[in-house]
């Protein structure tokens, strides 16, 4: 039996029933209770679970609520999650410039000594070979000179070849060790 037509057989047995003084009316109770129950079997399943979910309904809005809120939370703690990175970052770049400030002084210093060294070695370079020249200059001034003087006496070119062959093999000597001292440089 459907919904409406209980309703309706319910007002019937409203309007049958007796009428009293003051507006009053005498009616069956074994028939409306009856036409109750026929009415509560004839509600649709729907009904039952609307009535369900109303009295769930505080329940469910507070999960929610609460499902809201965790939700919340976790976005604020990715988003100090996030904001931490940014202060890392920012943090490694000025770490990454000091060091890389003092690198470039460091390198300055390095080459500045660097060119200090080459400048002492090549200055050590030069008074060595000024002292080599000048023993050149004194060996071919003895050769010229022995020449004359084989000229005039012969035995006394030998001894001046014995000089200049002493001087030449200092010479050398001198240059060989110069030139593995630059090579070590």
């Amino acid at each position: 039996m459907s919904v409406y037509r209980v309703i309706d057989k319910l007002e019937a047995s409203v309007k049958q029933g007796t009428v009293l003084p003051f507006g009053y009316r005498v009616v069956s109770e074994e028939r409306i209770l009856e036409l109750i129950e026929k009415l509560r079997a004839s509600l649709p399943e729907e009904v039952g679970r609307a009535r369900t979910i109303a009295k769930n309904g505080d329940r469910l809005v507070r999960e929610a609520q609460e499902k809201a809120q965790a939700i919340v939370v976790e976005a604020s703690s990715q988003q100090s999650q996030l904001l931490d990175d940014n202060e890392i970052m920012r943090r490694a770049r000025a770490t990454a410039e000091i060091v890389l400030r003092e690198a470039e002084q460091k390198a300055g210093r390095v080459r500045e000594g660097a060119d200090a060294y080459a400048a002492q070695v090549l200055t050590d370079l030069d008074v060595r070979l000024s002292g080599a020249l000048g023993s050149v200059k004194k060996g071919i001034e003895a050769l010229t000179t022995a020449r004359v003087a084989s000229a005039v006496a012969a035995p006394a070119s030998s001894l001046a070849d014995a000089a200049a062959k002493s001087k030449r093999a200092a010479f050398d000597a001198q240059n060989d060790h110069e030139t593995a001292e630059l090579e070590s440089v």
